[in-house]
This record gives structure tokens, sequence and C-alpha cells, in this order.
């Protein structure tokens, strides 16, 4: 059945795989004037969800955006930014503000000089499956979400109240609670930017939206260790292998089979950062008849043996960890 559904709706199976890790999340108490400055977080996504008062979120380049509650804001590429209690106002490193860790990722920021008070619930968020990685990194700079003007307006508001009833009153469980919503809204900011967006509907997206080259990106992403040829992959679609050929290049903007050592390249390098699986074993759930025939792929694509890839730290998990209270 669960093929059957990718088949029907690759799109939302790319949806489906947007499971994340939390890197922080936090509750942030602020009193005007104050200021905030978000240092970059390589491959996370960012987002703030104003729960009571309202504040200015800066960026370099762009004029100030206001935020107010039934706002959600998304910075999916983790580039640095300021929140401010008015435009221009001086902005503290984050890490430099004293927080109270409540959880593993879950802290509480208290910040400013007493003045008009400010809510804020803000997170970031790292991606793990190479196709929800690859999603992201189609999206915008900035997404913004007004719940009062969103085709899920009822749902986001729920949301959003939720959210705000547990930031006020931190229950037993209250941090889990929290980020499991943050996971559901950044999940829903996205639907909505692909609903509203003419570019949600070009490139890897469109061809996750077409019907035929759909198919089979979905078998593709669902079996990556199977024997797949242009003439068996045209037969997915239902295409003669030309027309397939031609194609898929045309919307995904890239051959098949290159697409093919490419996702299965991006699989390993995922399964190697974040699994202690032999390589043997890797080897075979990409499809490899050997380790050793395995390794050759995979330093011909990524310029390093799986080894050295498997050693290197991810870099928000380094810049978080040398941040933390205790590092």
């Amino acid at each position: 059945m669960k093929d059957l559904w990718s088949h029907q709706d690759p799109l939302g199976d790319a949806l489906h795989l947007l499971r994340m890790s939390g890197t922080f999340y936090s509750r942030s108490e602020f009193s005007a004037p104050w200021g905030v400055e978000l240092p970059p977080l390589p491959d996370s996504l960012m987002f703030h969800v104003v729960t009571d008062g309202e504040c200015w979120l800066e960026t370099s380049g762009t004029d100030p955006t206001l935020l107010r509650p039934g706002n959600l804001v998304l910075m999916p590429h983790g580039e640095g930014h300021r929140l401010l209690s008015e435009p221009g106002t001086p902005a503290a490193a984050l890490f430099d503000l004293p927080r109270e860790q409540l959880s593993d990722c879950y802290e509480v920021m208290r910040h400013g000089g007493g003045g008009a008070p400010t809510t804020v619930i803000c997170g970031a968020v790292r991606f793990d499956h190479p196709a929800a990685r690859q999603l992201v990194r189609l999206l915008p700079e900035m997404i913004c979400v007004d719940a009062w003007e969103s085709p899920q307006m009822d749902w986001i508001q729920s949301t959003l109240r939720l959210m705000a009833n547990e930031a006020r009153e931190l229950r037993p469980g209250g941090d889990t609670v929290i980020t499991r919503l943050s996971d559901i809204l950044v999940i829903q900011a996205i639907r909505s930017w692909i609903a509203r967006d003419p570019a949600a509907r070009t490139g890897w997206l469109g061809a996750l939206q077409d019907k035929q080259i759909g198919r089979a990106l979905a078998r593709i992403h669902r079996d990556p260790a199977h024997p797949w040829s242009l003439t068996l992959l045209a037969a997915e679609a239902a295409l003669s292998r030309s027309a397939f050929a031609a194609r898929f290049t045309e919307l995904v903007g890239e051959p098949a089979m290159q697409y093919v050592t490419r996702w299965r390249m991006q699989l390993a390098l995922s399964w190697l950062q974040e699994e202690r699986t032999p390589l043997a074993d890797l080897a075979q759930r990409l499809g490899y008849q050997s380790e050793a025939a395995f390794s050759r792929a995979f330093k011909r694509f990524n310029g390093m043996s799986p080894g050295e890839a498997r050693r290197r730290p991810h870099p928000t998990a380094a810049l978080m960890q040398s941040a933390s209270p205790s590092g």
C-alpha cells in the first residue's frame, strides 16, 4: 500500500520524509528595548513563532519584517539574522546571552530592558533524509506564513494557540509538546509555500509533481538498491526509452542514471554520518556488489573515502557543541 501511495503522490512522499532532528528549541522572553543576533547555522532551518507581543526580523539586504502573534517565519537555509524590539536596536550575540537549560534541546532565554514584553518560540532543525535536504535547498531565503490569511488558517491558529499555552506555563512534558508542534508548523509552512509559489512547480519539485517522471523518481527514492537502468525507469514511467531520457533531463536538470548515482551517494553520506552500519551492509543497501565497489564509487563522487566521511562531524552539531554552556 505504501509503494502504491508513493507512486500516486511522489511529492507527498517527499514531504513524508521531512523528518527533523532538533538542534535546539527555545522560549525567548524579551522586554523592550532588546535585540538578538542569530549566527548562521549551516545545513539547518531556523524558525520563529511570536506568541505574545511583536518584534522585527532583519536580514542583510532586505527590509525589516514585523512579526506579530499568528506569524510564523522560516529561514530555510540557516542564514544569520536579527530579532529586534525596533529596527536598528543594538543586538547581542545569541550565544552570549544566559539561557536556562530545561532539557537536552530546549531552553528558556530572558533578555531586555524591562519594557514592553514579547515572547517568541525559536528553533533550529536539520533534516536527515536526502529527499528532505534536496527539498529544503529549493526553498526561498525566507518563508512568512500569516495564520490569519493561510488556506490552513484554522489548523495553524489552533497549533499556535497550543504552542502559546505551553510556552506560558511549561508543564511536565511541555518541552516535548512544543518541539512536536514546532515540527508540524515547519512542515505546514513548507506545504503552504508549495501551494502558492509558482517556483514550486519547476525543477525537481515540478518533476515530482509530473505524473510520469514523478513515478520514476519515487521508485528511485524508495528502492535505491534496485539495478536501475534507463530501460527499467522508462518502463516505470510508461514512456519510451528516448522520450523518458529527454523528459527526465528536461525536468530534473540531469540525466536519469546520473541522478540514480547521486541519490545513492547522498543516502550513503547521510547513513555514514548518522549510523554505525558496517560498510559492507551499506554497500548492499545501495545495490553495490561489494564493499570495495561501493568505496570506489563513493570516493569518486564525494572526493573522500567512506571512512573520512564517517569521521567528519556535522557542522551544525559542532557549532552548537562549542556554544553550549558546558562547552
